[in-house]
């Protein structure tokens, strides 16, 4: 093949993501094993419907969050840390030995912190005038 012979479509549909998504997971489990991807997928609610939420997975023995939200009624009260810490506690019934989220510099890098975790990164101007920050914390 000659990229010459290739074209760029920005049309994808959901079986063309599919496709790229199962190709480069075959690749890297052919490198380092299977993933065992799983969703980690929890809310918390109150009488009043749902204050807070966290969306991530595992794999490769890791947690990622790569959403969590607390409603701003519920700040302060301890949701995210119930939430965070239910997502951790799934993680190492899955084996899982650390977590990893990011956290842009206005929102709550002291909460993570507060919980254990490191920073081990930052992208500057990442949203254009702000900084985000990348955490891990060990689970074991």
């Amino acid at each position: 093949m000659v990229a010459g012979d290739v074209h760029i479509d920005d049309r994808v549909s959901p079986e063309d993501e599919a496709t790229v998504v199962r190709g480069l997971l075959a690749f890297n489990e052919n490198w380092i094993g299977p993933s065992n991807e799983k969703p980690v997928k929890l809310v918390a609610r109150d009488d009043q419907g749902i204050v807070g939420g966290l969306i991530g997975h595992t794999r490769w023995s890791w947690l990622y969050v790569a959403k969590l939200w607390v409603h701003e009624r519920a700040r302060g009260h301890g949701v995210g840390t119930l939430l965070l810490s239910a997502a951790e506690d799934i993680a190492r019934s899955r084996g899982c030995t650390d977590a990893s989220l990011d956290t842009f510099e206005y929102q709550a890098r002291p909460f993570y912190e507060k919980l254990g975790y490191e920073l081990f990164g930052t992208l500057d101007g990442y949203p254009p005038g702000y900084r985000q920050f990348y955490l891990r914390k060990s689970l074991r």
